[in-house]
């Protein structure tokens, strides 16, 4: 009994085989969905890789365009760099033009001030009095005339008179010419008092320009950055100065005028040219980038030093800018 239950066992069970073939199909089909769904998720991932590479190109090349452009709008550096200070071109110590003592000053440091504004007087009062003096006499001069005028009126009726009585024979001739002499007498007498009158009024100019001369104006417009006298002290522009004498009463500034004055070694000034462009910075504003220009290249050289002063001015002119301040430019290609 063992031994044909042994061989039953190895017989083929044909009712388990027909179900095994009854799987195939679904093998199949899942084979053939798992490769449909492989190549729907290629053509997806395909598609999305050639947008990303599109759009990467296009990044790169705005990018270039970027850096190409700015490469092309800002300026290359060319390294060399100068030191120097802000210098005004125009300034000027202000003074009177003659001597006299300050009676009135009408600013202080810092002030701005227009061409032509007061800034101090002088004591004037000697020469006030002077031009009264020459006033009176001058009117002396002109009343002269009117007499003399008057004078000469009557002498004419007098000549007339003479030549009538003559004429008729009542007359003597001495009368006419007593008369004729009278009248060109006052004649002489009129053109002296004229010309004492148009002297008397060349001196009441002279003193009154004299009197104008006695107030102190400012020369241009700009600011005052130093008051260099005071009340009660003498102003004369001839003197030496000391003491109490002062040869200026301020020091005026045009700040429109500013620009840099930087020395540069003389074997690299081949590098700069006028109107090239500059870089300026000032060691109070190491972060301020000034625009500035080259306008003079000065042609001599310091031979101690061996360098060649070259000017540079601002493109605009800003109130951070002080006279004397310390500067830094660099030249650009």
């Amino acid at each position: 009994m063992d031994k044909k239950a042994q061989l039953q066992s190895l017989s083929i069970d044909r009712g388990r085989d027909g179900n095994n073939n009854s799987i195939w199909p679904v093998i199949i089909f899942a084979s053939l969905a798992a490769i449909i769904a492989a190549l729907i998720t290629w053509w997806l991932m395909n598609g999305k890789l050639q947008t990303a590479l599109i759009a990467a190109e296009q990044a790169n090349t705005l990018v270039e365009q970027r850096s190409k452009t700015q490469s092309m709008a800002a300026p290359r550096l060319s390294g060399l760099v100068a030191s120097g200070y802000v210098v005004a071109r125009r300034q000027a110590t202000v003074s009177a033009e003659i001597t006299g003592t300050i009676r009135e000053i009408l600013f202080e440091e810092g002030t701005k001030v227009s061409k032509g504004q007061v800034l101090a007087r002088l004591d004037d009062d000697r020469a006030q009095i002077a031009l009264r003096q020459i006033t009176a006499s001058t009117e002396s001069s002109r009343r002269a005339v009117q007499s003399l005028e008057a004078q000469i009126v009557e002498a004419k009726i007098v000549l007339n008179r003479a030549n009538i009585l003559f004429s008729k024979s009542i007359g003597p001739k001495a009368a006419v010419t007593a008369a004729d002499a009278a009248l060109q007498t006052l004649y002489a007498r009129l053109a002296g008092s004229k010309a004492d009158f148009a002297a008397g009024q060349a001196n009441i100019a002279s003193q009154q320009d004299l009197i104008r001369r006695y107030v102190v104006r400012a020369p241009f417009t700009g600011v005052v950055i130093a008051k260099n006298a005071q009340v009660g002290e003498i102003l004369s522009p001839s003197s030496a100065g000391g003491g109490f004498t002062r040869t200026g009463i301020a020091t005026m500034v045009d700040m429109q005028s500013l620009e840099i004055e930087v020395d540069v070694n003389e074997g690299q000034i081949g590098r700069i040219l006028p109107q090239q462009k500059v870089v300026a910075v000032l060691d109070a504003y190491q972060d301020w980038k000034i625009a500035a220009k080259v306008v003079a290249i000065i042609p001599t050289a310091d031979r101690a030093r061996a360098t060649i002063k070259v000017r540079v001015a601002f493109d605009e002119i800003d109130a951070r800018v002080l006279p004397d301040m310390a500067a830094k430019v660099t030249f650009v290609e």
